[in-house]
């Protein structure tokens, strides 16, 4: 795994624009160095970050980690993953929903140290530390949740990462997954395509004082990402069981759930 020296050097020399138009005029997980880009992204909205979050779900997005949470089925007693954790919204959320303990785990370095200000005094049983989706520094069968928000279609190989959660998992440990997606009903579909890709693209950067193009990024990033249906067959192929999935807010997102298989 690279240092944060090093990634740091590799980052796209225009610090400032990470995501120009004719970048986003393609589609953007196809990036040879997408995993870059989108450290960089985050690391130049991360102060605004939680405040863009609640201005522009209207103060849903917490309701929909709670949901999150909900479909995890947690035990007092379980060990909780959160992957891609951001400022630690979803690892606070399962810390208060008594889980045993939970390690936070996100690629920048700039939100792991906001995460880090939330819990700071405090005993929650959390642990916030930097680390990759794709070659997670955890053992095998180690987790008994893992969870990932608004966060798997900004890994660089999402298929890689989901194997990867499969390995940290015991067994009948749960994959939780929180990721946008595209309404079905053709007038919510509408009302939300104006929304997320002419409204909250200029407040957002405005808001965030942005100039990286992470909020245009984001409704390009959702278009050209796996639909829910598929996503939901790429953690099957990795071995997942029981994978069901619940729309949340008419299908402005969707929680995914798998089951590893138990031993026999």
């Amino acid at each position: 795994m690279m240092s944060n020296q090093t990634k740091k050097e590799t980052l796209t020399p225009d610090k400032q624009r990470v995501w120009s138009e004719k970048d986003l005029s393609l589609n953007p997980h196809a990036a040879s160095d997408k995993a870059n880009r989108v450290e960089a992204m985050f690391e130049s909205i991360s102060s605004r970050y939680d405040l863009n979050n609640r201005i522009h779900s209207f103060w849903l997005d917490q309701v929909w980690r709670k949901r999150a949470v909900a479909a995890s089925d947690l035990h007092i007693e379980d060990e909780v993953v959160d992957v891609a954790c951001g400022t630690g919204d979803l690892s606070i959320a399962f810390a208060k929903a008594n889980a045993k303990s939970v390690t936070g785990i996100d690629f920048t370095q700039g939100m792991i140290d906001r995460a880090k200000e939330k819990i700071e005094g405090s005993d929650a049983p959390i642990e916030f530390i930097t680390g990759d989706a794709m070659a997670l520094d955890l053992q095998n069968e180690s987790a008994d949740v893992v969870s990932i928000a608004f966060g798997i279609r900004n890994v660089q190989d999402p298929a890689v990462a989901i194997d990867e959660f499969y390995r940290v998992l015991r067994p009948n440990g749960r994959l939780v997954i929180l990721e946008f997606s595209t309404p079905k009903n053709a007038l919510i579909r509408t009302v939300n395509n104006i929304y997320t890709k002419h409204i909250m693209p200029r407040t957002a950067s405005f808001i965030a004082g942005d100039d990286s193009g992470a909020y245009h990024y984001l409704p390009k990033s959702v278009d050209t990402f796996l639909c829910a249906e598929e996503l939901a067959k790429t953690i099957e192929h990795a071995g997942f069981v029981e994978v069901t999935q619940t729309p949340l807010t008419f299908g402005v997102c969707t929680i995914t759930v798998g089951r590893k298989v138990s031993r026999s």
